[in-house]
């Protein structure tokens, strides 16, 4: 009976988190370049030999909890603007930008100059370029009009002013979600993009699917649900025997 409870109360556990992932999908439909998550379960067996080995046995002790969650990958919609300094990644490449955690990776070009004259995202983190043609890899943007090369090459007036750097990461790479559009990855795992270009004027849109996304919310709202009647009915009779049943011995 305790190991249908701690079941149950595992699988809520998974649901819930699932749930926040979920959520945390659908806030950002509408955010340019973020890349979704999906959540991963795997079967945890309490005990590997049950003293009856029958089918409801094994169930409630095969506990359902969340193995973790990997980015999707899929590409959103590149989306017209017109602002000279937005631009949309074609291929599977990543800005790189300064964080005050350290260098993080994005697909939301959505760019702007800063006070100094350096290119910032629209959170005010630097975007990096190559140290060859800037002070400490920052890119400074003098004023006049912006044309960004699909390399990554900005020119203003007619003048290099720098070159956005842009990476790739090899297939298998852990990255991870670090809030908005902002990808975390292991040191070293970023190389220099070979298949890559820039489209100046245009955004990558979310790649969340938003009615998918509400049929998974309601999906995962619905299960932690039922896990939750679970319990409270192994609730119920754990004290139906703690008040009774014990009693009499």
């Amino acid at each position: 009976m305790d190991s249908g409870f701690y079941a149950a109360c595992a699988g809520l556990r998974a649901q819930s988190e699932a749930l926040e992932v979920a959520a945390h999908n659908l806030a950002n439909l509408n955010t340019a370049g973020f890349r979704g998550q999906q959540t991963t379960f795997q079967s945890l067996l309490a005990v590997s030999r049950p003293t009856v080995p029958n089918v409801l046995n094994l169930a409630t002790n095969n506990f359902g909890v969340i193995e973790g969650s990997r980015l999707d990958m899929t590409a959103g919609n590149l989306e017209a603007t017109g602002n000279q300094l937005d631009a949309g990644i074609e291929g599977g490449g990543f800005f790189a930008v300064q964080t005050a955690d350290g260098t993080r990776y994005t697909r939301n070009g959505s760019f702007r100059v800063s006070s100094i004259g350096q290119l910032v995202t629209a959170a005010g983190d630097p975007v990096l370029g190559y140290p060859a043609l800037g002070d400490k890899a920052r890119i400074n943007v003098p004023a006049g009009a912006v044309a960004i090369a699909s390399d990554g090459t900005l020119s203003v007036n007619g003048a290099v002013a720098g070159s956005i750097r842009l990476v790739e990461f090899a297939p298998g790479t852990k990255l991870s979600s670090e809030g908005g559009s902002l990808i975390g990855a292991p040191e070293g795992s970023a190389k220099a993009a070979q298949q890559t270009t820039l489209r100046q004027g245009s955004l990558e849109s979310s790649n969340v699917n938003s009615i998918s996304s509400v049929v998974t919310l309601i999906g995962v709202q619905r299960q932690a649900e039922m896990l939750q009647r679970a319990m409270s009915l192994f609730d119920t009779e754990l004290n139906r025997i703690a008040s009774t049943d014990l009693a009499k011995v």
